[in-house]
């Protein structure tokens, strides 16, 4: 007879880093514990706001109850400044909420130095409140209180949601599926954010307000920088297309995502759609316009050369296109340059640091020669266009142009808003366009999407559709995308003559139907999982436009440019004469 020898349970687990080091504890010792053990001698860059456990986002406020390998994620990384930026907005609605009770703050868009427009609803912010606000997120800060997940039953955080006036948020959460919903909690305040959260308020201790236009900047570190704040840098251009954006939703009668989902439900999306569409027709007339007057009788020699640059997944496409049809009605006819065509040889194109040709460098495109073609262009002279062959590597002979005082010649490229691109160009003949999807719909007053995300989502369905790419190729090769979008594309934004807005509100519930089968598709034990998750996590809230509905997308559209269906795809502006 066997007689069963008694497991005792264990009283320990390890916690395993990837520099080999395993640290011991107590079963149900947090997360944070571990990390703080393995950073005390060795401080990385930013500061650790979460982990990779067993390659799943966890939060540092999580016991440990099994041995696990862990992973940092700092506030250098994409999650962890998103949860330091979210953990920090909190604060702030937290001490505002103690404050001044009958305000609400509103997150509106981003800034480009690192930081969050917010205003007051119908108050305009005075730097006295904005003292005391900074002054409470201190003390908050100094305390180092917990934050702390609490799980409510649904129909409770409903009637929380509609007690504290804000219908929103009860809209949008009274079709959620399960039966409960994870609010945060700080000093007795509670709120609903989509994402994780840093454990405490000692971890945000790095943070400004300051005010501006109607409202003020919640300013925290930006990623490659995640232990300084940025200087303060104006964007008035910036500043009215977000002002603009806010107009439009208002003009659509869709100011949040709950909105966006109550007119598919009531049948009147269509009309959205619509009217998003005439906004962005509009926005191009008056570029258009303003194009053809700068180019008008004795000054026909301004404006010949439109430059128009932006990071991917902005529209540039299509937007070149549908510009050109305008020109065209305006009687200008335009020519297209390929910038792609004045790439050096291969074995000139400069490395990157880890020695790998940096295709996206101003160095990759042969400068000097760039600017005689066009000064030769401008000057009546016939020019012998280059082709770049991508095969060999080497540039050869194209076919010749000449144009005439009745041409505008269009660029497209990453390097438009650069000076150095253009600079021994004659400055009037020169016409900058930055095109950008520069704002979205949020899900309410305290939760923002990143146009990031709109524009990654862009992306993975276009590659999907157009180039045989899967979501985790994609969003495998997104780091470096945006890396050069920083380096060379953002940079120069402000030496734009003008910005076009290609956001769409109809767009990520248009887009959901492509995206959500191919984020699902991303094995489980991939790294992309973690980000292919998140963006599943946010699309969850949109309601999907049905495939009747997304037939009365227009067919110059720039949302066609990645779902499909472009009656654009095949046309190529030229020489029409």
């Amino acid at each position: 007879m066997t007689i069963p020898i008694p497991t005792i349970p264990r009283q320990t687990i390890q916690a395993r880093f990837p520099d080999g080091r395993a640290f011991e504890a107590p079963v149900g010792t947090p997360i944070e514990a571990f990390v703080q053990a393995a950073e005390r001698d060795q401080p990385g860059n930013g500061r650790t706001v979460a982990v990779l456990m067993n390659r799943r986002l966890r939060e540092l406020s999580i016991p440990l109850q099994t041995d696990a390998d862990l992973i940092p994620i700092t506030t250098a990384d994409s999650d962890g400044s998103r949860i330091y930026r979210r953990s920090l907005t909190f604060l702030m609605v937290v001490a505002a909420a103690e404050l001044f009770p009958a305000y609400t703050i509103t997150i509106m868009h981003s800034m480009p130095f690192g930081g969050y427009y917010c205003e007051f609803d119908g108050v305009r912010a005075n730097q006295a409140d904005l003292d005391a606000l900074k002054n409470r997120m201190r003390q908050l800060v100094e305390a180092d209180l917990p934050i702390s997940q609490v799980r409510v039953p649904l129909d409770e955080a409903l009637q929380l949601f509609r007690d504290w006036g804000d219908e929103e948020k009860a809209q949008l959460f009274a079709k959620r599926r399960k039966d409960y919903l994870t609010l945060y909690e700080l000093n007795a305040e509670r709120d609903y954010f989509h994402g994780f959260m840093a454990p405490r308020t000692g971890y945000l201790e790095l943070f400004d307000l300051r005010p501006y236009n109607n409202g003020f900047i919640l300013q925290f570190p930006r990623r490659h920088q995640p232990d300084v704040l940025q200087p303060f840098e104006d964007e008035p251009v910036l500043a009215r297309v977000f002002q603009e954006y806010a107009q439009w939703l208002a003009l659509i009668g869709v100011p949040k995502v709950a909105a966006l989902n109550e007119t598919l439900q009531d049948g009147r999306i269509l009309q959205a759609i619509l009217v998003s569409e005439a906004l962005h027709q509009r926005q191009l007339n008056r570029i258009a316009n303003e194009i053809a007057e700068r180019g008008a009788g004795e000054r026909r020699t301004a404006a010949r050369i439109v430059l128009i640059s932006g990071p991917t997944s902005a529209g540039k496409t299509t937007f070149s296109k549908r510009l050109a049809i305008q020109l065209l009605a305006r009687g200008i006819h335009p020519v297209t340059i390929g910038m792609d065509n004045y790439f050096v040889n291969r074995e000139d194109t400069p490395r990157d640091e880890t020695g790998v040709y940096d295709f996206e460098a101003l160095e990759a495109v042969d400068v000097a020669f760039f600017q005689q073609q066009m000064r030769q262009l401008l000057q009546g002279e016939t020019i012998i266009q280059p082709r770049f062959n991508f095969h060999t590597g080497r540039r050869e002979q194209g076919e010749p142009l000449t144009i005439g005082p009745e041409h505008i010649i269009l660029i497209e490229g990453i390097h438009g808003l650069n000076p150095r691109l253009v600079q021994n160009v004659p400055p009037e003949a020169v016409y900058r366009i930055f095109i950008s999807a520069f704002t979205q719909l949020n899900l309410d007053k305290h939760n923002r999407i990143p146009t990031t995300d709109t524009r990654l989502l862009r992306r993975i369905v276009r590659d999907a559709t157009h180039r045989g790419y899967t979501a985790a190729d994609t969003i495998g090769r997104w780091p470096s995308v945006r890396r050069g979008e920083k380096r060379h594309i953002f940079p120069y934004q402000s030496n734009a003559d003008v910005f076009f807005n290609s956001a769409l509100v109809y767009e990520l519930a248009a887009l959901k139907p492509f995206a959500e089968p191919l984020l699902l598709q991303v094995e489980p034990d991939a790294p992309e999982r973690i980000e292919a998750n998140r963006l599943r996590a946010f699309l969850q809230w949109f309601d999907p436009l049905p495939p009747d509905l997304r037939a009365h997308i227009p067919g110059d559209s720039i949302l066609r440019e990645f779902m499909g269906g472009s009656l654009l795809e095949h046309y190529e502006p030229g020489l029409l004469l």
